[in-house]
């Protein structure tokens, strides 16, 4: 597709033909990433929103297929990088509710993964068992993306949360960042909490005591200098945050209902909340909600959440063209 006059002569950093930068590379642990890298990426993605924004689609990714690999339910991250593909101008086998497919029949995941690539040049994989993309990453000789792997990790969803901080509010380093809600079991905070320590920035946990942080994610962001303080009350550090990161506590991976009763409700967002937080910040969300944010809070202009979605598109837009060498 031959682009707009007027977006032939901008600068979009769409090849990198010296290194071919992530060619090839599983996207499996934001470990991988360094400031640099992050620079690089949020690059190509403010370019695939650019594009977007003035054309829709485009065939970078023409004549490329992705399987789409969940083993578990998902709205957003599947139809984030499915748009993502198509957007590029690719094709996409979708494949959700794995447990109605081969994998009912006692398929491993190393076999099933080993026959998708013979019809897809990238797969994207969400599993419920923590390390379960590194083990598809040694059976495959295809790029594997982990779009989350039980309560490990979820590095896609960091780097569009990190996009997202950068788009609302100029910067990252010198923000107060407040995690709230399941921080034990939220692989989308442990991901950005390990993304932010390559940062100048400061982590509030605040959560019911069953669902603090894990003492080994602290411990670990200890060691590169992170200034950490966890909580029970919002009020606390709500006055000070730049980003109130919000999470839902997560029946689907609570053994004890009861406890689950116990903490479902422990933190509500609501327009009175706002009162008490800056006139300049962001409330994000990675989504689905299910009560603790008021519907009411959608229409202050802090509430970031489902421009967060969105930013997500174009971030999943640019690893795709990364790793299948077009970027």
């Amino acid at each position: 597709m031959t682009l707009p006059t007027h977006l032939q002569s901008m600068h979009l950093p769409l090849g990198d033909q010296r290194t071919g930068r992530f060619y090839g590379q599983d996207i499996l642990s934001v470990a991988q990433f360094a400031r640099d890298d992050l620079e690089y990426i949020f690059g190509v993605a403010e370019a695939m929103r650019t594009m977007v924004a003035h054309i829709g689609t485009f065939d970078l990714l023409k004549g490329k297929i992705l399987a789409n690999l969940f083993y578990e339910p998902s709205t957003r991250t599947s139809s984030s990088f499915l748009a993502a593909m198509e957007r590029l101008g690719g094709s996409v086998i979708p494949i959700n509710e794995v447990k109605y497919s081969s994998v009912s029949k006692g398929e491993s995941l190393p076999d099933t993964v080993r026959t998708l690539e013979c019809y897809a040049d990238v797969i994207v994989l969400r599993h419920p068992e923590t390390g379960a993309a590194a083990i598809a990453a040694q059976a495959a000789r295809k790029p594997i993306i982990n779009a989350g792997d039980g309560i490990g990790e979820h590095p896609t969803q960091a780097l569009l949360d990190l996009f997202t901080i950068r788009q609302e509010l100029g910067r990252v380093d010198g923000l107060t960042v407040t995690m709230l809600g399941d921080l034990k079991y939220g692989r989308t905070v442990h991901s950005l909490a390990k993304l932010l320590s390559l940062f100048n920035v400061t982590l509030n946990y605040v959560s019911p005591e069953i669902l603090r942080m894990p003492a080994d994610l602290i411990k670990q962001l200890e060691t590169k200098g992170v200034l950490q303080r966890e909580q029970r009350d919002l009020d606390s550090v709500l006055a000070e945050s730049d980003v109130l990161y919000v999470t839902r506590v997560q029946k689907e991976r609570f053994e004890n209902l009861d406890e689950y009763e116990s903490v479902k409700g422990a933190y509500v967002i609501t327009p009175e909340t706002m009162k008490r937080a800056k006139t300049k910040m962001a409330v994000m969300h990675p989504l689905p909600r299910v009560g603790e944010i008021s519907p009411d809070v959608d229409s202050d202009s802090r509430a970031a959440y489902f421009r967060q979605m969105e930013y997500g598109l174009y971030v999943r837009m640019a690893l795709l063209a990364m790793v299948l060498g077009k970027a």
